[in-house]
Formats: C-alpha cells, structure tokens, sequence
C-alpha cells in the first residue's frame, strides 16, 4: 500500500498575498489530515517572490497547533546555515508541544545566492563541507549524547523528551544519499528535482545503511510534483501553470505561481519547450487511474512506499481537488 504525505512549498499565485498562502497552508493541512495523508513538511526558501516559507519551522508550529494527529515535519531546515545545537532546541521545544508529531528534514541547500546565505549566516563564511559534521552534531544534540571530548561536551538541548523527532536527510543524488546512509538517517529523495538519479541514491542508500543510536533501519520516502484532476485534460490544462512556474523559477524570474491562462497565452522559445518536455520527467500529470499507476511505477522504482506530493498549480480548489482524488485512488488501488 501507498503511503501520502505533502511537501508544501507555501507557493504564492498571482493576485495573492503572502497571508493568503499560510491560511491556504493551513486548510490545505486539515484537507490532508482528513483525507488520510500521514505527514505534512513544509520547505525553506529565502529571497524569493513567490514563496512565503522562509521559517519552515514557525509554520510547523503553526499546522501543528491547527491539525489533530497529522505528522509535521520541516522539508527542509537548511543546516548549512545554522546551529546544530538551536536546531535541536527548537525541535525539542515543538516536539514536548505536539509529542510524537514532529519530524525534522534537513538540507544541504544553501538556501539562495551567496549574498542571501550570507546573511542567514550574520556574514559568517561557512564551508558547506562541514554539512557532514553538523548532521553528526545534530543527531548529538538532538538526544544530547555528545562525545566525552567533543568541544560542547557538557551542553544540554533542552527541554528534555521522552522521544526525538525522527531526522531525513534530503538530497538529489547519491552523495547525499551516502551521507544518510553513513550516518544513520532516513533519506528523503527529491524526484521532484531530479528525476534521473533516483534508483542509484537509493540503491546506494540500503545497501550501506549503518545503523545508529536514532535509527536503527533504512527509512526512504521520494517527493514527486503530482497534478491529478477527473480527467486528463482538466489535468493538463492545470499543469500549464506549473509548467511554467517552473521555467520562471528556472529562468530567475518573478516565482509566483502563475495562471493557466497565462501559461496558455505565452510565447514560448524552441529552448521554452524543451525545457518544458524535459521538467515533464518530474512530475506526474493526469486523471486518478493514470496517476495512481505513474506512482506505482515509482513504487517500484524507488523501493519505497512512502511519497510526499507538491501540487504547486494556481487554483487552490483544484489543488485540493487533485490531493483528494490522488488519495482515493491510491486507497481503491
């Protein structure tokens, strides 16, 4: 059986407002938790028009406090540019306030340009090599068994809980996969980035799984952009705003997501359309029979049965519409 879960990237559409997408956040999290979906993360981006989740864990407190029983979960913090040691309180604090609910993603993304993680850094110059390290201090922290000779023996991640939030490590490729594997954490794969180098990352990823003190197997899930809709052309015609948010995100354009009806109405250049063809591979559109079957490929593919979804169109109706008609034809199989 398929396991659903949501990426929400907190997309703003054209003609909203940031408050708009975090309330949109907010009922599409209540949507998920009643259609059966098992978790909900949402991303971090900074310095960019049309996505308003530059603290993904502010809004993980903010869904939380708003669902019942739905897993939240950050996809990702981007370590790189933070304390190991704060990440850990803040989890520790969300975890003693939704207990049992709390799951923490991390990324190795910078998280923008080098002026941006710059200043997420205070202008302190950090070597994205010590990501290893920091995943290393973080698991540390995060069930404050520091080595006797680490340089922060002695510090203490409070407040103290009976459990700890489960750590995913996010990643395109098999380096990222290596280091999840290598330090004992659950992988998360981003198809929706790149979706030639799955299976390898993956394979890689189980066959050289070294059990730690947090997680004693392999735990995998992928992220895959779905569009689904009651038919294929409805599908389509919603994935046109997709298709080209994805080119303006590419291009470095304005990020807002934009309407079908302006996707229809551009001219597109010859390299326009090969780059559409080609983002195609990373997503799944069309009607609940094609899409449920387009997954269980990935099913296969990928060894897993866990998926989160990123619907990233401009109607929201239809957004919850396609989560909704994505769960019911996973379920009836």
């Amino acid at each position: 059986m398929i396991r659903l879960g949501v990426l929400d990237q907190t997309p703003i559409s054209n003609g909203q407002t940031p408050s708009d997408a975090f309330g949109q956040s907010v009922e599409l999290a209540q949507w998920a938790e009643r259609l059966g979906y098992e978790r909900y993360w949402l991303a971090e981006h900074h310095n960019t028009s049309g996505l308003a989740g530059t603290s993904p864990t502010l809004l993980m407190t903010h869904i939380a406090s708003k669902t019942e029983s739905i897993k939240v979960g950050s996809g990702g913090v981007l370590l790189p540019q933070y304390s190991p040691f704060k990440v850990a309180e803040d989890f520790h604090v969300m975890e003693t306030l939704f207990p049992g609910r709390v799951e923490l993603g991390i990324g190795r993304s910078p998280g923008g340009g080098n002026t941006t993680r710059l200043a997420l850094t205070d202008g302190i110059r950090r070597s994205m090599n010590e990501f290893p390290r920091q995943v290393a201090d973080l698991q540390y922290h995060l069930h404050n068994r520091l080595p006797s000779d680490h340089e922060f023996a002695g510090v203490i991640a409070n407040p103290k809980t009976e459990q700890q939030p489960e750590i995913w490590l996010l990643g395109i490729n098999q380096r990222s996969a290596r280091l999840a594997a290598e330090q004992g954490t659950a992988f998360t794969f981003g198809h929706f980035i790149n979706p030639t180098a799955g299976e390898e990352a993956i394979d890689y990823y189980y066959e050289h799984f070294q059990p730690s003190f947090a997680q004693s197997e392999p735990h995998v899930n992928v992220c895959v952009f779905v569009v689904c809709a009651p038919t294929d052309e409805e599908a389509e015609y919603h994935a046109k705003s997709l298709d080209l948010w994805l080119l303006k995100v590419e291009n470095g354009l304005d990020t807002r997501v934009p309407s079908p009806e302006e996707a229809r109405d551009r001219v597109y250049s010859e390299r326009d359309r090969e780059k559409v063809a080609k983002n195609r591979r990373r997503m799944i559109v069309g009607d609940p029979e094609k899409a449920a079957r387009e997954l269980a490929e990935l099913q296969k593919r990928y060894q897993t049965d866990e998926f989160l979804i990123i619907t990233n169109i401009y109607d929201f109706e239809a957004k919850k519409r396609s989560y909704e008609l994505l769960a019911e034809a996973v379920k009836n199989g």
